[in-house]
């Protein structure tokens, strides 16, 4: 056999026996153009449609979605289309996880020194991707959602780009074609960035709004134990997703969609020395960064297309109350302060915030509460663009009462319209398509008009009915799906939730099934769910799950001690299931 990073080895599970042979199949240039009709696609005649063709002349692989064994893939209606008009089922993976953090993430000393960092290498050296493409081929994973981050291309600052990881960048995704693969590219986030306790943005982001990323922890605007080496014990198990309400992500999130509307007053000067707001400011290096990134890989063949952000995430905007956050959509999991505590956390007032523990069937209850900030520790900069003072209380969004010496909100819905006009704001359509369209302009101008939009809403909600009018051109709805009771509590087995229902209101025994019948049912419910209102919203439009999966380590890692991985494989029937019931 050959070695397993050869090309010829990709191909050994379903060539036939024919494993020297170099190209995947026939070379598009050697068929014929079929016209288009009633503004279908160009298609091309397979040269099995030929009178002369010999069964088996021609080598064919059951994977192979190369330019030279499809012809190029592109959207028709809701379906994936090669060339010869075949309708291709995508099955691929996401590349990889490990793209989130550096290959020399210091968990001992962070955030160390941020600015010096490398991403090359990520996901895995450029020596080693023969035999990790060769691999995911054999097991008919041709279809790759490659993760990026904005840290990986601009960790030292603005403006200052990281060549050496780009010319990595390109590297790697042009070996795709030699196995079969094609990608997009998708620039990853959670939690706004590695400095507020996820992934996605430089440091140099917080820095720019006031943030001090020495003091962000001690005063509760951002959970970083995980990003230390630490999250595993039961105790802190799951709890970096609550960063998302947290002072320095929800206010990241804010003035990067709307920080012209919410936090006018903090103005910062770009590159040329101009004073501009922070989302201008924001925006237009998160553009130019991903222009930088199309014009590198763009032109590659295995590139598709692009996705500009993973799971966005609103921020602040249409927070209803700055005295609770919404139990039924956002985790509440051991401290959780609202938006008001967290301002006056940030502002270095010691506060009492709520200590939520895990419970059923609700997944957490408030079980007491903790005094937060008894060091009285600022999370903003004296020599920062609030001169160490709190963002929102700069925008008397809340005060400090001196006559009864305790703090007093002064717009409690500062958040759920705009603060000038009085009109009730709505996330999609007033800051997050006028980006979308923009960056998607941008990239097809810098690479192609065909590349693909691959775009997603904020996590958990279904398709906007608003995307139909504000769509870009070529784009796929790609949103993400997980069984978030199995995630959150690390264990499956008999009994599954309907976590999507119970969000949204159901009665909690209509969403609970029992036995693996039950799992697929549930979960094939839930995500017909999600396609059937993207199709309402869209129409005829593309669908791709860009994420779902199994946690490994489920059921406390017992698979790991005993080899029997039962349960993982039954969760991944039952997802498989769904995902096929679905037809996407």
């Amino acid at each position: 056999m050959p070695n397993s990073s050869s090309l010829g080895a990709s191909f050994v599970l379903v060539d036939d026996g024919r494993q020297d042979t170099a190209s995947p199949s026939v070379a598009p240039e050697k068929v014929t153009e079929v016209e288009a009709k009633d503004g279908s696609p160009t298609l091309l005649t397979h040269p099995s449609n030929n009178p002369s063709y010999i069964p088996g002349s021609i080598p064919s692989y059951a994977h192979d979605w190369s330019r030279n064994g499809t012809g190029g893939l592109r959207t028709h209606g809701r379906h994936f289309i090669d060339a010869y008009g075949r309708v291709c089922n995508l099955r691929g993976v996401n590349l990889s996880g490990s793209s989130k953090s550096p290959a020399d993430h210091d968990h001992e000393n962070f955030p160390g020194d941020h600015k010096f960092v490398t991403f090359v290498g990520r996901p895995f050296p450029l020596e080693e991707a023969p035999e990790h493409f060769a691999r995911l081929r054999r097991w008919g994973l041709t279809f790759i959602r490659f993760l990026v981050t904005w840290e990986a291309v601009e960790h030292e600052g603005p403006g200052i780009y990281d060549r050496e990881y780009l010319d990595y960048l390109r590297s790697l995704l042009s070996l795709l074609p030699n196995y079969g693969i094609s990608a997009f590219v998708s620039l990853h986030q959670d939690v706004w960035s590695r400095y507020s306790g996820g992934s996605g943005a430089p440091a140099w982001t917080l820095e720019a709004v006031g943030f001090d990323l020495r003091a962000i922890e001690e005063v509760g605007a951002a959970w970083l134990l995980g990003m230390r080496g630490r999250g595993h014990v039961e105790a802190e198990r799951g709890i970096w997703p609550c960063g998302y309400q947290k002072l320095s992500a929800a206010t990241m999130a804010t003035c990067f969609w709307a920080g012209a509307t919410y936090a006018p007053k903090l103005l910062v000067k770009d590159r040329h020395g101009k004073e501009v707001s922070i989302q201008e400011y924001l925006q237009s290096a998160f553009l130019d960064m991903w222009e930088l990134v199309a014009r590198s890989v763009g032109d590659l063949e295995g590139v598709l297309g692009f996705e500009m952000m993973n799971e966005p995430h609103r921020g602040y905007i249409q927070v209803p109350s700055l005295h609770a956050f919404d139990y039924n959509t956002d985790l509440h999991l051991s401290h959780v302060p609202s938006a008001f505590q967290s301002f006056q956390l940030g502002a270095g007032h010691p506060t009492l915030v709520s200590t939520w523990t895990r419970s059923f069937p609700m997944p957490t209850k408030k079980t007491s509460t903790t005094l937060l900030n008894t060091s009285k520790c600022k999370a903003w900069r004296p020599d920062g663009p609030t001169n160490g003072h709190c963002l929102w209380e700069l925008h008397h969004v809340w005060g400090w009462d001196n006559v009864k010496d305790q703090p007093v909100v002064l717009q409690e819905n500062y958040f759920s319209k705009n603060p000038v006009t009085g009109r009730k704001v709505d996330w999609y359509t007033d800051f997050y398509y006028p980006l979308l369209n923009q960056w998607a302009e941008r990239v097809r101008m810098v690479t192609s008009p065909d590349k693909l939009i691959f775009v997603e809403p904020v996590p958990n909600e279904f398709c906007p009915t608003s995307l139909a009018e504000h769509q870009p051109a070529n784009m796929v709805f790609a949103p993400h799906w997980y069984d978030l009771n199995a995630l959150f509590a690390k264990a499956y087995g008999d009994f599954t939730v309907n976590v999507q229902g119970l969000s949204r209101g159901m009665f909690p025994p209509k969403a609970f099934y029992w036995g693996h019948k039950g799992a697929r049912e549930n979960y094939t419910l839930q995500i017909r769910n999600i396609v059937e209102k993207a199709y309402d919203a869209l129409g005829e439009r593309p669908v791709l799950l860009g994420e779902c999966g199994v946690p490994m380590d489920m059921n406390k890692g017992e698979a790991f001690e005993t080899g029997d991985f039962k349960w993982q494989a039954r969760m991944m029937d039952a997802l498989i299931t769904a995902l096929e019931q679905s037809l996407i």
